[in-house]
């Protein structure tokens, strides 16, 4: 007997009846049926659609062509070099073409490394591409990807398919999907992770890019793994946010002593020890808000699917009315997360592990208050006896097509052939040996880049600027850049201090979780308008998570060097021991830190 009658609403003829008939036959035979084989990726709950005039112009133009199917009106506008309308610049965003008028009469491009996992021979190409195609420059961005811009429109479609021949791609890279997957960069190397987080985020970049429906979501949205690296990836600022925890055993605990927890760690018996991943829900920091603890436990080989459902849920549930309402943010708040786990439960057909009550370990192991420099650059040991991964510092992520070349040659000499990138927009070099360290390192310094960096300089984070981006209103990276040379000039410090800069509150170099943040704006001096910074301290990620304080406004880039060095001079004179910047400014209200930091005593 056959379970249904109709395929797509077509009755089935005798033929196909019969086939099928044979088939369920065999099945029953070994004892199997389709309920015992739950779909790798759930299907999409039933959503109620808003009627069409209440849903936002975005969601119009969506419903007019999707986005994907724009690529022939691409192919127009390639003909005769034109710009898009505002209605296909939007679409073409879905092939990681965003039009940057008024800022430049062009394209820039995005695109999509998941896990940040490059080959030298896609260096190469992506170098060849920027010089014939582009002006031969390129950004890391803070998504472990990369941009390219000033592409005319009568090059797109061959910039296109040059990325897609050399395996990479830019769909998606933009708007209302999924954006770059993030996760350990030094993934199956670093004798720290908990996991290898690369094979997963790979796996989920399948999904994403063979589904359709997940290229029409409300909003932007971003996911990543943190498998317990050495290199944090700011999980706990991404919609979904995916962290390595151990479950140890009351028996485990009894015959190793010496265990150190980390962070997370479990201590229960009531569920099965080994490693889990902890699920971390509705961040957004642009919006000041990190993500929240779902309060489950996910083996590893359910991740891709549970996320895949979870994206699902928001898809289907969230905001098409509102822009300003539409990410999973929102969605949670008007919620709540116990709703949304109900939602994805259903969806999956099963429910997910609970944390016990009870269970989070005492962590005697915890990171130390005073931390460590940036663990993103240097050289460091792998897993494997007698290889090194080395970090290199690229300032605010900017390289040249001759420095790209130049990685993918050392990469391919003295390594594997690979590089990763990071979200603190540089790279590293994997699996170089011992013998190789120090010539590496020279010819880092020879291309205008490094492998070590200062405490300020090494956490230096911005995002386009107005150079480039019409939504700023400062340039942030040329600004960055000046900043860092006066700072290290004047002040020598023996704890890192990170220093985000950002254009807009969008916020895409995340000022709210730089120790120093600083927001672009504009103020007036006499009858002229100038580009200054909203001065924000104290924010943080991971254990010390914090949302930063304005302490400043609208100070212009002439005050901004002076001001942040009495700010960091005052830090020094005043702390305790070699506490962090962070808790330093924590143990003091706004009105106290504005008095310290306007000192003029403290610039020697």
């Amino acid at each position: 007997m056959v379970p249904f009658q109709q395929i797509s609403g077509q009755t089935l003829n005798p033929e196909q009846t019969a086939y099928l008939e044979g088939l369920f036959a065999g099945l029953r035979n070994r004892g199997l049926g389709f309920g015992d084989l739950p779909a790798l990726i759930p299907a999409s709950p039933a959503s109620a659609v808003p009627d069409l005039s209440e849903l936002t112009d975005q969601e119009r133009i969506k419903r007019e062509l999707h986005p994907l199917e724009s690529y022939s009106l691409l192919l127009q506008h390639a003909a005769s070099n034109q710009a898009p309308d505002p209605d296909n610049a939007f679409r073409f965003k879905w092939q990681g073409l965003f039009y940057m008028s008024p800022m430049n009469e062009g394209y820039m491009a995005r695109l999509r490394i998941p896990g940040g996992q490059l080959t030298a021979a896609q260096l190469r190409e992506i170098a060849a591409v920027t010089d014939t195609l582009t002006t031969g420059y390129l950004q890391i961005t803070t998504r472990a990807n990369l941009q390219v811009r000033h592409i005319a429109p009568k090059e797109a479609p061959e910039f296109l398919r040059r990325i897609q021949a050399i395996g990479l791609h830019t769909r998606g890279s933009g708007a209302d999907n999924i954006r770059n997957l993030t996760c350990d960069p030094t993934s199956g190397i670093d004798p720290e992770e908990r996991i290898e987080t690369l094979p997963l985020t790979l796996q989920l970049g399948q999904v994403i890019l063979n589904h359709r429906e997940f290229y029409d979501l409300p909003r932007k949205f971003n996911i990543a793994f943190y498998g317990g690296g050495s290199i944090p990836t700011v999980e706990d600022t991404n919609d979904i946010g995916w962290k390595a925890i151990r479950v140890w055993s009351s028996e485990e605990l009894q015959t190793e002593s010496s265990v150190g927890f980390l962070p997370g760690d479990l201590v229960t018996d009531g569920v099965a020890p080994g490693v889990y991943f902890r699920c971390l829900l509705g961040g957004a920091t642009g919006h000041q808000s990190f993500a929240r603890d779902l309060g489950v436990l996910v083996r590893s080989e359910q991740v891709v699917r549970v996320s895949a459902a979870m994206v699902r849920v928001y898809l289907a549930n969230g905001d098409r009315t509102d822009r300003k309402r539409a990410r999973l943010k929102h969605l949670l708040e008007q919620w709540t997360l116990e709703r949304f786990r109900t939602e994805t439960e259903t969806l999956l057909g099963e429910p997910l592990t609970s944390i016990p009550p009870g269970s989070e370990a005492s962590c005697s192991s915890v990171e130390s208050a005073t931390g460590s420099m940036h663990p993103h650059l240097g050289v460091h040991p792998q897993r494997q006896p007698g290889l090194h991964w080395i970090g290199v510092a690229v300032p605010v992520g900017q390289l040249s097509s001759r420095q790209l070349r130049r990685l993918a040659e050392l990469s391919e000499l003295y390594g594997s052939g690979e590089l990763r990138l990071t979200v603190w927009q540089n790279l590293i070099v994997p699996n170089v040996p011992e013998a190789y360290v120090e010539t590496v390192k020279k010819a880092l310094t020879k291309a205008g880049l490094d492998w070590k960096s200062s405490a300020l300089r090494g956490g230096l984070i911005a995002c386009t600027g107005n150079r480039h981006c019409k939504f700023a209103a400062s340039d942030t990276k040329g600004h960055a850049l000046k900043l860092i040379e006066w700072l290290d000039s004047r002040v020598t410090l023996d704890q890192p201090v990170n220093i985000h800069l950002t254009g807009c509150p969008n916020s895409c170099a995340q000022h709210y979780m730089g120790d120093i943040g600083l927001l672009g704006t504009k103020t007036k001096r006499g009858t002229t308008s100038q580009e200054a910074y909203h001065v924000f301290i104290g924010g943080g990620f991971g254990l010390r998570q914090a949302i930063g304080r304005a302490v400043f406004q609208g100070v212009i880039l002439e005050e901004l060097g002076p001001l942040l060095e009495r700010m960091l001079k005052a830090y020094l004179r005043h702390r305790q021991s070699r506490e962090t910047f962070q808790a330093f400014t924590l143990r003091h209200d706004l009105g106290r830190l504005q008095e310290l930091f306007s000192q003029d005593s403290a610039i020697s």
